[in-house]
């Protein structure tokens, strides 16, 4: 028997009107969405369901608004059980309730708190990121590294073949992407983002999530994880505690993170949140693996 999969999106996938029909149709949706504006003091439901959408971009907002849509919709499905899990960026957070190495009222409270430490971190270090496309990691390896030598500049997302994020400094990122167009990138993208996320501009972030990390109960998983930082399977909690802490600074091995999930025996992934942006990239990976998205509550209900 092949192994079924969860996937959990990263910042970039919400949406207004995010979970909505969910909250509409379900008890323990709403539930769990009041708990989680208890927990954080911010009125999440709100924003998710109404907008704007400035608002619902900003950090210390879309971390928890995606990481609720993602893990309510995780615990309303019944007929599917996940063998392994990964998210990506934010998303490893929502991975780690799946597994029950968090519990869902702890883990919102660190995710509040890691996005209004990587907002404060973008405006005490301000810095940029971009989507270069059709360059190998090689290269694009090389130029950063020749970018460094003068100003901050990192791989960030390894997302799919041919397709990386860099991370750093507003100076290192726009050599870099002069750079990349030199060598001929098929597309090369500053992204809208209010910080250098996975760069080490995010240095005052990652002493402000360590103090959270270390008074938040983590659990063993009770399904392998499939880290960022190391795009391997993990289950004991001292080790996704440390790897969390290292994830703000370092790249999202996510290509790398699918193939390792597909050699283990995964043949079915389900992509739990906001959007489409990982079957995407899983399709790019890997053409022939199955793939489906539960977003909506339409989804949800083929699997209760």
């Amino acid at each position: 028997m092949g192994k079924k999969a969860f996937l959990f999106p990263g910042q970039g996938s919400q949406y207004v009107g995010m979970a909505k029909d969910i909250y509409e149709n379900s008890v323990e949706a709403k539930e769990m969405i009041k708990t989680a504006e208890e927990a954080t003091g911010a009125y999440l439901s709100h924003l998710m369901f109404n907008g704007p959408e400035d608002s619902l971009k900003q950090t210390d907002i879309t971390q928890p608004a995606i990481f609720l849509h993602s893990v309510v919709l995780a615990s309303i499905i019944r007929t599917i059980e996940p063998d392994m899990a990964a998210g990506h960026s934010l998303g490893e957070y929502s991975a780690l309730v799946a597994a029950k190495a968090i519990q869902f009222y702890e883990a919102v409270k660190l995710v509040h708190h890691r996005g209004k430490a990587m907002l404060q971190s973008g405006i005490e270090q301000p810095g940029t990121m971009a989507a270069i496309v059709g360059l190998s990691s090689q290269i694009l390896e090389d130029i950063c590294q020749e970018v460094s030598s003068k100003w901050i500049v990192q791989c960030a997302n390894f997302n799919s073949p041919g397709q990386i994020v860099i991370s750093g400094s507003v100076e290192g990122v726009r050599a870099a992407m002069e750079l990349s167009k030199e060598k001929k990138a098929k597309l090369v993208k500053e992204l809208v983002v209010s910080g250098a996320f996975h760069s080490p501009l995010m240095e005052s972030a990652m002493d402000s999530l360590k103090m959270k990390l270390d008074s938040t109960h983590f659990y063993d998983a009770k399904i392998p994880v499939y880290a960022n930082v190391s795009a391997k399977p993990i289950r004991q909690k001292d080790e996704i505690k440390e790897l969390l802490y290292h994830q703000l600074n370092k790249p999202v091995r996510w290509e790398e993170t699918i193939v390792n999930m597909l050699n283990d025996g995964a043949d079915e992934f389900y992509e739990i949140g906001p959007g489409k942006v990982l079957q995407g990239l899983v399709k790019r990976i890997n053409p022939d693996v199955k793939i489906f998205g539960i977003d909506k509550y339409s989804d949800v209900e083929r699997y209760l």
